[in-house]
């Protein structure tokens, strides 16, 4: 009804029926939802720039969620910190596994051997590679001041850090190069270097990457540290976008797995969120628990108990409410029996004494069941009531 043109529409008070049809296209083509734009920041290595665009291309012609790379305005400057600056909306993180690549010539006894006295790339200083090395080389013991960096891969470095998802072409241009190790698979669980490094980073994990992984680069098994997959949005963005975002990233996933075997294969809308070190956004804290159930479904099962024990309860009480009126309607019994018994035994040619004898028997009862009635054993009922006329019918009997 903002529109002028469709409130106008709408004071017709006889539309013919070319009218009605016109006006229904309308309502329906402005009803129709544009995708919502989402800016993702551009990584600063080639590889995740690669990946990056793999994702944006996914998203082309999709109908709810459109994506665009748009360039760092500062390198020096971090993901997040580009992201917080406004320049977009989402930015990836998705770089997992540390490699450490040294020269086949080189033949390093432990991690300050390989990086003291060589150069070494890891990206520009706020790149993930450089700042998950300077992490781990302190945990490890060692000075990163002491450590050379250069600023680019050729000619080829001594050492270089890629900060990147497992990727079969990921070492093609390396190949005189072998990966350095942070320990053996068999120290995992025994305090390996690898696991001193994520000892305080909880989002660093160890990981084995196995023989021949990359063929000539890994001649044995590899143990080194992997961080979570991520794509982190703005705290600002609307819970619904996010939402839509995550569905329509599990939806491309096949698209995905066929260009990034590596990195989307395993791919899945599962995930527990109390393991994760990271801020859960609404909107992916909402998809998350899509299938849970609601609060009127996780307590209806118990709301069923309390409601069964509840007639339960309500059930014997009425039980042993009616047992005990039984009870004292069995006592009132055994007087109406008594009295009538009483009464019985007395004829017509009765003598004094024994018509004497029976009154005082029938005093005794109606004492009895007094004593009954103080003592709540018998009900004040009408059912007591009829016992004293009764009796006192009788004692009148006797007396005539």
């Amino acid at each position: 009804m903002a529109d002028p043109a469709a409130a106008r529409c709408f004071q017709l008070t006889r539309p013919t029926g070319l009218a009605v049809f016109s006006l229904a296209l309308a309502l329906l083509a402005s009803c129709t939802r544009s995708p919502v734009e989402l800016r993702l920041v551009s990584p600063g290595l080639p590889i995740d720039r690669h990946i990056a665009e793999e994702l944006v291309r996914a998203f082309d012609d999709n109908p709810r969620i459109r994506l665009t790379l748009v360039p760092r305005t500062d390198e020096t400057m971090t993901s997040l910190e580009t992201l917080a600056s406004g320049v977009g909306e989402l930015a990836p993180l998705y770089p997992s596994v540390l490699h450490i690549a040294y020269r086949s010539e080189l033949h390093p006894t432990d991690i300050e051997d390989l990086l003291t006295g060589t150069t070494v790339f890891a990206g520009s200083e706020a790149s993930p590679s450089r700042l998950i090395l300077d992490e781990t080389a302190r945990r490890l013991g060692v000075l990163v001041d002491n450590i050379h960096f250069v600023e680019t891969i050729t000619p080829h470095p001594d050492v270089i850090v890629l900060f990147a998802p497992v990727m079969p072409d990921l070492m093609d241009d390396y190949r005189d190069y072998r990966l350095f190790s942070m320990g053996t698979a068999d120290q995992l669980g025994r305090g390996s270097p690898a696991e001193s490094v994520s000892l305080l980073r909880p989002e660093f994990q160890p990981v084995v990457l196995p023989t021949n992984l990359y063929p000539g680069v890994v001649t044995d098994p590899v143990v080194t540290i992997a961080v979570d997959k991520l794509l982190v949005v703005r705290s600002d963005i609307p819970e619904t976008v996010v939402y839509d975002l995550i569905s329509e990233i599990l939806r491309l996933k096949p698209a995905l797995s066929a260009a990034l075997p590596g990195l989307f294969h395993k791919l899945t809308g599962d995930f527990d969120a109390s393991s994760s070190t990271f801020v859960i956004h609404p909107g992916a804290q909402a998809y998350i628990e899509r299938e849970a159930p609601s609060a009127y479904e996780r307590y209806s099962g118990v709301a069923e108990v309390a409601v069964t024990i509840l007639v339960g309860l309500f059930s014997g009480i009425f039980a042993i409410v009616r047992i005990y009126k039984i009870r004292r309607k069995n006592r009132i019994d055994t007087f109406y029996e008594r009295a009538i018994g009483i009464r019985k035994s007395v004829q017509a040619d009765t003598d004094a004494a024994a018509r004497s004898r029976a009154l005082k028997e029938i005093r005794q009862l109606q004492d009895s069941a007094f004593d009954l009635l103080v003592d709540e054993r018998l009900a004040a009922d009408e059912s007591f009531r009829i016992f004293i006329t009764l009796s006192n019918d009788i004692v009148a009997e006797l007396r005539a």
